[in-house]
């Protein structure tokens, strides 16, 4: 594939669309106006959209949630439910009019896990989860939509947590991704994917019993 590569950051977007021949595309995935942009220019410069991988997110700052200010705690979904919503309105209806196209959302699993005490990640990661798949439920037997945890992958927003946690590899989210783009897993869409701890070619084989049996899905059972 030939990649776009989106962000806020100049140097970094433009450091690594080089690195894999891609086009750096600047701004901020809150904004309309900025997805838009990099949707049309990477149809003019790429060609049809295939895939998109609506990857960004942001962890908010520390403190007490009540102590924080309003508009850090509520950019935290704007990045990251806003965002992921913006991107997805901006690819569907030329993947609808191709009758093509994927769409793969990253997840966390702070989206359902205990013990989390700070309110703005859980609650993102939670809604862009279950926007994925009720957007799965929306597109069925027309856009196979994904979302998945990659674990916890060491980066700048998680460097801080010290060495001695279970960290994921970090080639284990793009080998997933490549899965999933490949068009082999498009019976789970709309299923819950961990990119460590599941075996995505042992649930590719199980597709029809994990659709029946509702598995591989964020629900409360009484």
């Amino acid at each position: 594939m030939r990649v776009a590569v989106t962000g806020r950051t100049a140097e970094q977007v433009e450091a690594v669309a080089g690195e894999i021949g891609g086009i750096a595309l600047v701004g901020d995935v809150s904004r309309g106006d900025d997805v838009e942009s990099w949707v049309r220019r990477t149809e003019e410069e790429l060609g049809p959209i295939d895939l998109l991988a609506a990857n960004a997110g942001v962890a908010g700052p520390d403190g007490a949630t009540w102590e924080m200010p309003v508009e850090a705690w509520w950019h935290v979904l704007e990045v990251n439910v806003l965002g992921v919503h913006l991107s997805c309105r901006a690819v569907i209806p030329g993947m609808l009019e191709r009758g093509g196209g994927r769409i793969v959302i990253t997840g966390s699993g702070a989206a359902y896990l205990a013990g989390s005490q700070s309110t703005a990640y859980p609650t993102s990661k939670a809604a862009a989860c279950r926007y994925g798949e009720t957007l799965a439920n929306e597109l069925a037997g027309r856009i196979p939509v994904f979302f998945f945890s990659p674990g916890l992958v060491r980066t700048e927003m998680t460097g801080r947590f010290g060495d001695d946690l279970p960290w994921t590899p970090p080639e284990l989210a793009p080998r997933l991704v490549r899965v999933l783009a490949s068009g082999r897993a498009d019976a789970l869409a709309g299923r819950y994917l961990h990119a460590e701890h599941d075996d995505i070619e042992d649930l590719i084989r199980r597709a029809d019993e994990i659709v029946e049996n509702d598995l591989n899905a964020i629900r409360l059972r009484r």
